[in-house]
């Protein structure tokens, strides 16, 4: 009998640590489980819905923000990755170091861009307004994969593995007065609902926390 306890203690050992939750794979975790639970908007919230298990985002401006239990949504150092489908002439962004405002374009934090064919020149992969990519390094109707990295003052983002941006914030940032909170803190992530004729589409929203 205690042969077979044994071996069933065991087996549950090996098997706990072989297969992982699916929401947490070497590091990283899950932050979208195919609904909008954990995550908050205010004003235009039809903008944002679900459609064949990822965030479609489409409407007048609204900003959708991570409001879940990891790291009770305040990240410091951090891996972030999601994949993203862009339409035609669409725009959005992904802001981190954020925090939840009810409308506008949010004030406290960065925005990664994500944008291939819009009239704005800043494409996919843009730190916005500081680090700023003109080459396109991802295409409309496709799935890519869009990589944020913050350790300590450093900024790295990737479009499909390919180091894009690659940003030092200096000591003293010498912002201006509509940008005093562009600067690396702490937050959450949001993602943009830039406008009704963009349609992108998020799925696989992953972070990784990072020693602070």
């Amino acid at each position: 009998m205690k042969y077979f306890v044994s071996l069933a203690v065991f087996s549950l050992t090996f098997l706990s640590f072989t297969y992982l939750p699916q929401n947490q794979q070497d590091g990283w975790i899950s932050i979208f489980d195919g609904t909008l639970n954990n995550w908050k908007v205010g004003r235009n919230a039809s903008t944002f819905s679900i459609e064949d298990g990822s965030i479609k985002v489409n409407g007048p401006v609204a900003h959708i923000y991570y409001d879940g239990p990891v790291k009770k949504h305040i990240f410091t150092n951090f891996e972030f990755k999601a994949d993203v489908k862009t339409l035609p002439g669409s725009n959005s962004g992904i802001y981190f170091h954020t925090s939840y405002q009810e409308g506008g374009w949010p004030e406290k934090g960065y925005e990664a861009q994500v944008n291939n064919s819009h009239t704005d020149w800043r494409r996919s992969g843009s730190l916005y307004g500081f680090s700023d990519v003109r080459e396109v390094y991802a295409k409309d109707n496709e799935w890519y994969t869009e990589y944020i990295k913050v350790e300590g003052k450093r900024i790295i983002i990737k479009i499909n593995d390919k180091t894009v941006v690659d940003y030092t914030e200096p000591e003293n940032p010498g912002r201006d007065e509509k940008n005093t909170q562009r600067v690396l803190s702490s937050g959450t992530f949001a993602l943009q609902g830039h406008d009704p004729k963009s349609t992108v589409y998020y799925k696989n929203i992953m972070v990784k926390p990072l020693a602070d």
